[in-house]
């Protein structure tokens, strides 16, 4: 038997999911997101929401999946031996948005509630979820913004929430063949069921309110600024990056494909273009220089 909140978990993450369109469609001004709404032959499905071509987007996606089935695929249960066997229930809101702009950075962020069952034992559930910056130019005020707000969510819950799921974050989200982070972080959990499931779902609820004030602003105050073809050349080879990670080292990604998801909808993360260049680097003291210092763990809020 599943969990018996997870109805209530799925509702919070379809409201949510329709909150997430209608603010950004606004906050994009042109576009419109677009849905298709998918089954997954093994159980479940969900409902994928894309916007391209916008006056402030690219490219980008807001997902909302519940995928279950007889038994875990192997990226889960690799983490969680103990738990091989078992059925499960895997339900969620994922987003990545790619501005054309170069100075609006790209932003990914998701909530998901796993629960694992056996017969005869109770269910075995945990949260997880976060939202991470991956800006192409290096704006101190942006990042602070960003990394306050991410604290502010996390300060009803304790003063080690937000240091501890910031460092997280930084870990998670570093590209390991090329020593450096894959933006400016943010907050990352999983497996959080440490705390009662009320206080857990509440702090879901905290980090998925949260993204579009920490998003937002940021993007109100970059998307005018002017940019030309060297811009868009350093952005694209910067999301030549984004791509690595979500291909060699992102588990979500693993587990979508794993576990029978829609193809189309994984993938959806990926950048509209990116390019690799070989051996190419930054003129010294120039702009896009000016980026490769945010990319290692810092703490930004120290100074503010």
């Amino acid at each position: 038997m599943a969990h018996p909140h997870l109805e209530r978990v799925k509702d919070y993450l379809l409201t949510l999911q329709d909150t997430l369109c209608d603010s950004l469609a606004r906050l994009d001004g042109g576009g419109e997101f677009r849905e298709e709404t998918w089954d997954r032959p093994e159980g479940g499905g969900g409902r994928s929401r894309v916007i391209e071509e916008g006056a402030l987007f690219e490219k980008g996606g807001v997902n909302f999946s519940h995928v279950f089935g007889e038994r875990l695929p192997a990226s889960a249960s690799a983490a969680r031996p103990e738990l091989a066997g078992r059925s499960f229930h895997a339900v969620g809101v994922s987003w990545v948005l790619h501005p054309r702009n170069p100075h609006v950075p790209t932003v990914h962020g998701n909530v998901r509630f796993f629960i694992a069952d056996k017969d005869g034992e109770a269910p075995v559930w945990w949260f997880g979820g976060g939202y991470d910056l991956t800006p192409y130019y290096a704006y101190l005020e942006d990042v602070r913004h960003w990394h306050r707000t991410a604290r502010d969510a996390c300060a009803p819950f304790g003063d080690t929430v937000y240091p501890r799921f910031k460092a997280w974050c930084d870990e998670y989200f570093y590209l390991k063949h090329r020593d450096e982070t894959r933006g400016v972080g943010g907050l990352f959990f999983d497996d959080l069921n440490e705390w009662p499931f009320e206080t857990c779902f509440a702090f879901q609820r905290a980090v998925g309110d949260s993204f579009l004030p920490a998003f937002s602003p940021i993007a109100e105050r970059r998307r005018e600024t002017d940019y030309g073809e060297r811009e868009r050349e350093f952005q694209s080879y910067r999301r030549g990056r984004y791509v690595e990670f979500n291909l060699v080292w992102d588990r979500g990604t693993l587990f979508g494909l794993q576990s029978g998801g829609r193809t189309e909808s994984i993938l959806m993360s990926m950048p509209p273009m990116a390019r690799w260049q070989y051996q190419w680097a930054p003129a010294e003291g120039s702009e896009e220089a000016r980026l490769q210092p945010f990319l290692k763990p810092h703490d930004w809020l120290a100074e503010s």
